[in-house]
């Protein structure tokens, strides 16, 4: 009996003291969660330089983090930084009267009545729609310009979190595999269903942080030269604005271009609008659907459906961390139940088979022990 009181007091004390330590590092979310996303992506980096140069722990780990900087690292900051001088831009304009959002909407709306009636049917009063359209577009630059100051007068911590970030990336690389062993045996789940569960965090993770960002880089890059070569101002910045919104499945980038191309159409540009309404269509459109199957879907083996409303959800609960965090619990939640259905329930081998994402890997997988 005392023996058991002991057990438990100290369950709840190790509860306690693990659970302190989470709202300890809560401030540090997003350096710790990108640097276990690098460690991820660029583990069968770290593999092959393994291979090559041998039991050199350390220098194979500051090899790897070097390579991470120069092809993602810095070109992000470097996107980021050009963001924020083009929304400043964008926001003087603003300012001095040189833009007028809510013009160019009354000018789209005066070309096209449907719009309007178009509202009406789902009882909306366009005069309001508008007016949000512009308060968005105005504190979207008012944001970046925000942003642009910010990073002067936080110079520091913005420095402290990048740093924090490449420094725990760093260990991660070099001790990512004693660790996975080290949480394999301290966890009571069965090591099978742990390695199953930590090799479906690791796949998820890297399929969703590379999937999408490749196509986030090929819409926006698609998108900034389209518009660079119709003459609309601020290409670069609507082509980093599509970049970040192609990280929403199915809309898109077509958040972007079909509000411009209905502009250009307004004001008389019939050819302009119709070459961006068939660029935007075909090619944007089509490097999306064709892409984010091949790179995000399939790799984290989950459905279209799912990979969509995990990803905006995601969005919504976690910000911008949430493309990837979505379908990370999606595919937890599919593996957590998967491994249930096939120990626990009785239900026909086919239901299990079916199921995205888990058949596969528990059919490979050998049977947990029970703990």
């Amino acid at each position: 009996m005392y023996g058991k009181l002991e057990t438990r007091t100290f369950l709840a004390m190790l509860v306690g003291v693990s659970l302190a330590f989470v709202l300890l590092m809560k401030p540090f979310f997003g350096p710790i969660f990108w640097a276990v996303a690098i460690a991820l992506i660029f583990h069968p980096v770290r593999e092959r330089l393994a291979k090559r140069l041998g039991n050199r722990p350390n220098v194979i780990a500051l090899l790897t983090l070097m390579i991470c900087m120069v092809i993602v690292v810095i070109p992000v900051l470097a996107l980021v930084t050009s963001l924020v001088a083009e929304g400043l831009s964008v926001y003087q304009q603003i300012q001095d009267g040189e833009l007028r959002p809510g013009e160019y909407i009354d000018r789209v709306n005066q070309s096209f009545p449907a719009i309007e009636a178009f509202f009406a049917q789902f009882g909306m009063d366009f005069a309001e729609v508008r007016d949000r359209v512009v308060s968005a577009f105005v504190g979207g630059s008012q944001f970046l310009a925000k942003q642009a100051l910010g990073i002067g007068q936080n110079t520091f911590q913005f420095f402290l979190g990048l740093s924090l970030m490449v420094y725990l990336a760093f260990f991660l690389i070099r001790d990512g595999n004693k660790l996975v062993d080290l949480l394999i045996q301290a966890l009571p789940l069965g090591d099978a269903r742990e390695r199953l569960l930590f090799a479906k965090f690791a796949e998820v993770t890297r399929a969703t942080v590379k999937g999408n960002l490749l196509i986030a880089i090929i819409q926006g890059a698609l998108g900034g030269l389209i518009f660079w070569l119709l003459n609309i101002q601020a290409a670069l910045l609507w082509g980093v604005v599509m970049a970040i919104v192609s990280l929403i499945p199915a809309v898109g980038a077509a958040l972007v271009w079909v509000p411009a191309a209905l502009y250009l159409a307004a004001t008389g540009e019939i050819i302009s609008a119709v070459i961006l309404t068939a660029f935007g269509s075909i090619v944007i459109g089509l490097s999306d659907n064709l892409l984010r199957p091949i790179l995000v879907g399939r790799d984290t083996k989950l459905p279209d459906y799912i990979v969509l409303l995990s990803t905006l959800g995601g969005i919504v609960m976690f910000g911008v961390n949430g493309f990837v965090m979505g379908p990370l619990v999606a595919a937890l939640f599919m593996a957590f139940w998967g491994i249930f259905i096939r120990e626990f329930g009785e239900v026909p081998g086919t239901a299990v088979h079916n199921m995205p994402g888990t058949a596969t890997e528990m059919q490979q997988s050998e049977k947990p022990r029970q703990d």
